[in-house]
């Protein structure tokens, strides 16, 4: 029942019917609020079964859409940028398909709704589980923000395009050094090291391949199978990824690949001047990024650009995402079953 004892539905008639959207305030219209019982049992309703195969940024756009089309708000021609994301009945939504909860950019807020909604294996919600911020804070054992950069570059990019026309100084002053002096640590340059105007070719001739699409939410997996031909183009047999940055250590090289137009950057970001764990001769900013823009084609992607950049001059073609320096994120671990669980 509803919050003041109306079935689930016929709440949904009259939000429908009361002309109010996702953003108005119901302080004034307390009969229209739903409690989270009720509000889960909408949403199970309307949600599950939905095909989620679409990526990552897409889906959420989707979810989105169908929430407001369960609980008969219009959906508006663009979703603004405010928390929660449904103001009215005060709630966010996250779409998981592993139990790791990310929230960006805000601690967990005990009075808010936290809306979970469960993807299987085949791309549809399976799940849906509305819970207070008090009942996620619990699962919080950190508190921990964890910081990711993020950068979309300036203009569309319509061809293959080199950055920086050489290595950084610092890169080119290391490589003059290399023969007449023993580093101590892990050795840079390493053998086989291509200088930037030597690899960009090599890089640009992947440009028109296709390679195997593991499917619209699995990007660590599609980064994979690039990882794997560009190691080939670069005259390495097999394959080998380490974990560590940059992608491939013996080429300074960080990979990108984009089926859209912002680039997560992760923990790194490209002109600090930090010292690489692996190298520590190297800076971040000395570090290699290639970037490639795909499109979705016939279940494959096809490689249609590269930009290669050094770190240093990488905000000279990208900018941080959206002029933050920064985003963060709470990782929380979500207990098994903890979604089929009863509110």
């Amino acid at each position: 029942m509803g919050k003041h004892g109306i079935a689930p539905g016929e709440v949904v008639k009259q939000i429908a019917a009361s002309g109010l959207t996702i953003y108005d305030d119901l302080t004034d219209h307390p009969e229209l609020y739903l409690s989270a019982g009720a509000l889960q049992h909408i949403l199970q309703r309307g949600l599950i079964g939905l095909s989620l195969d679409y990526p990552l940024r897409t889906r959420s756009k989707v979810v989105k859409t169908a929430v407001c089309q369960a609980l008969g708000y219009p959906v508006p021609n663009s979703f603004k940028k405010v928390r929660p994301r449904f103001p009215g009945q005060n709630f966010d939504t996250y779409a998981q398909k592993a139990n790791n909860l990310q929230i960006w950019n805000e601690e967990v807020s005990r009075d808010r709704r936290y809306v979970i909604i469960g993807v299987g294996a085949d791309l549809q919600i399976n799940a849906v589980r509305v819970v207070t911020g008090n009942v996620i804070a619990a699962l919080d054992t950190t508190g921990t923000l964890t910081q990711k950069y993020q950068a979309a570059a300036r203009q569309q990019v319509c061809a293959c395009t080199l950055v920086a026309s050489s290595d950084t100084a610092h890169v080119r002053q290391l490589l003059e050094q290399a023969p007449k002096t023993a580093q101590s640590g892990v050795q840079f340059p390493p053998k086989g090291f291509l200088p930037l105007q030597d690899m960009y070719p090599k890089l640009c001739k992947l440009v028109g391949q296709t390679i195997a699409n593991p499917g619209s939410d699995q990007e660590r997996n599609r980064g994979a199978v690039l990882h794997d031909l560009v190691q080939r183009a670069l005259g390495y047999a097999a394959y080998v990824d380490t974990g560590q940055f940059p992608d491939v250590p013996e080429q300074l090289l960080e990979l990108k690949l984009q089926t859209s137009s912002t680039i997560d950057l992760g923990l790194v970001c490209p002109d600090s001047t930090e010292q690489i764990e692996l190298f520590p001769q190297a800076r971040h900013c000395d570090v290699r990024y290639a970037v490639f823009y795909a499109t979705p084609t016939s279940g494959k992607l096809r490689i249609d650009h590269v930009v290669v950049a050094t770190g240093e001059a990488f905000f000279g073609f990208f900018r941080k995402f959206e002029g933050k320096e920064i985003n963060r994120k709470l990782q929380i671990r979500l207990p098994d079953g903890f979604l089929l669980q009863a509110e």
